[in-house]
């Protein structure tokens, strides 16, 4: 976190998978936290542990509701925008919600920075590149999105927060920076919400066949739940409007995904092919050379650590 040091934050969606780990390291960073989340998709035990640290407070709202955020009391510095459900599976279930969270919340974790005068972040997202035509993804690249697909929910949330925090950039001069989230795995991560790492962690220790959609040679970049923090945190401590791209570097297809996930678990699972959503990308690859650049970032946990940490975490919580 070179270049700013903030004395309290406000995280919106601060009980979910990447806002828990947010707001721990900001806490180890000295600074203040108050963690803003309705559970939706998140979890109090997530942040849990962190209630007693004193300068930590959970408070149970959604960030839609713009009378929780404007009551927040005390000034904030910085304030990070996460609230809103992340995995197909969740914003499937919460189509509604999830566009609301990328409008009306977007709207009132902006308003309360500018009040503030804190510097802003969005947390967006790669699904605003659809499925790509380009390949990397260049924050330059405009995507190929289905604006009425089954996807659509969330992509189009997320454009529009990113249109939203660009126009209160332009007209009240907002500290307001967006940063572009690729697939991101490790602990405090769903067994049910649908995405791959989690679920094929969990069937391959339940000893279940591994649910592999379509042919398995469609593609993911990802990237250690704590080289992502590191990415929010310089791009919040830099003077980047963004957007930029925070994600891995190492393309691996679904099959190799889940073959590396058996080897590493020891399991005897088999890999079984299933339908493949509509709308899912072929091929997911950021072009991180600006976070490289500008802020001095690149990924740092090599993949068999990283899914060796995601692994023992699971079975850990497992047999909790």
């Amino acid at each position: 976190m070179s270049g700013r040091t903030w004395r309290r934050a406000l995280v919106t969606g601060g009980a979910g998978f990447v806002g828990s780990h947010l707001c721990a390291r900001l806490l180890d960073a000295g600074t203040g936290v108050v963690c803003l989340d309705n559970l939706a998709t998140g979890s109090h035990a997530n942040v849990a542990e962190l209630e007693q640290h004193r300068g930590f407070r959970f408070v149970r709202a959604d960030a839609t509701d713009a009378d929780a955020v404007r009551g927040l009391p005390g000034r904030f510095d910085l304030v990070l925008h996460l609230a809103c459900p992340a995995s197909p599976a969740d914003y499937l279930r919460l189509p509604l919600e999830t566009l609301g969270a990328g409008s009306d919340g977007t709207r009132n974790a902006l308003e309360r920075a500018r009040a503030d005068g804190a510097r802003f972040l969005l947390a967006s997202t790669s699904e605003v590149y659809g499925d790509p035509l380009e390949h990397p993804q260049r924050e330059d690249y405009w995507g190929n999105v289905n604006p009425v697909g089954p996807r659509s929910v969330y992509d189009e949330s997320k454009r529009f927060a990113e249109a939203l925090v660009t126009a209160h950039r332009k007209v009240h001069r907002t500290d307001a920076a967006i940063v572009r989230i690729f697939n991101t795995y490790g602990p405090r991560m769903r067994t049910g919400d649908g995405r791959a790492v989690p679920t094929f962690i969990a069937q391959a220790l339940d000893g279940m066949p591994l649910t592999v959609a379509g042919d398995g040679s469609q593609t993911r970049s990802l990237c250690y739940v704590d080289d992502t923090v590191d990415g929010i945190l310089a791009l919040a401590a830099s003077g980047e409007d963004g957007p930029v791209n925070i994600g891995g570097t190492d393309e691996i297809t679904m099959l190799e995904l889940a073959r590396r996930i058996v080897d590493l678990t020891g399991s005897a699972s088999r890999i079984r092919f299933v339908d493949r959503p509509a709308d899912d990308p072929c091929r997911r690859r950021p072009d991180t050379r600006l976070a490289r650049e500008r802020l001095g970032w690149q990924p740092r946990v090599p993949w068999s650590q990283g899914l060796e940490r995601t692994i023992g975490w699971f079975t850990r919580a497992v047999a909790a």
